[in-house]
């Protein structure tokens, strides 16, 4: 991956943030959702500063961000979309809609739709077992989700203007 070079700007508010924190170690996974809230993804060279703020390893910064599934290096779509793959959803046919999502945006997961609306990913589970299959956009859940509905479920963002759905 190419190595990306940090404005000004940006810098000062990854310190803004550790500061809330009182630069505390302790405070990492606060620190790390706070920056990966207002810049949307957590590069390297992000993890440098926030490591460098903390007074901890880059490394240590990393494996905290490459364990959770929350935490992304990537730049994430407009609308993030992520699949439940945990046991409940899967046994009731998460992988289909998956594929359905894939095959419609036109992308793996870990990629973002050419057009920067759209980025997909699968998790582990959502604790929302008893709407099996679950899928996410953002903070909107969408419960017992068939390969019939992503069609649906697109459209509601791409027209600007997400319809009230069955929601955890």
């Amino acid at each position: 991956m190419p190595k990306i070079k940090l404005a000004e700007k940006t810098i000062t508010q990854i310190k803004e943030v550790c500061a809330t924190f009182n630069h505390e170690e302790g405070e990492l996974i606060n620190v790390l959702h706070q920056v990966q809230g207002r810049l949307g993804y957590l590069p390297a060279e992000v993890q440098e500063v926030i490591a460098r703020e903390l007074n901890m390893s880059v490394a240590k910064v990393y494996g905290v961000v490459t364990f959770y599934s929350f935490f992304t290096m990537l730049p994430q779509g407009e609308f993030p979309i992520s699949i439940c793959m945990g046991t409940a959803c899967y046994v009731r046919g998460a992988e289909q809609v998956l594929s359905e999502f894939k095959r419609q945006l036109k992308i793996e997961v870990g990629e973002t739709s050419a057009d920067g609306k759209f980025s997909l990913s699968s998790l582990r589970c959502v604790g929302a077992c008893g709407l099996a299959p679950v899928v996410t956009v953002g903070e909107k859940v969408y419960g017992r989700v068939s390969p019939q509905q992503v069609s649906k479920i697109i459209a509601e963002y791409l027209e600007g203007c997400p319809a009230e759905s069955k929601s955890a």
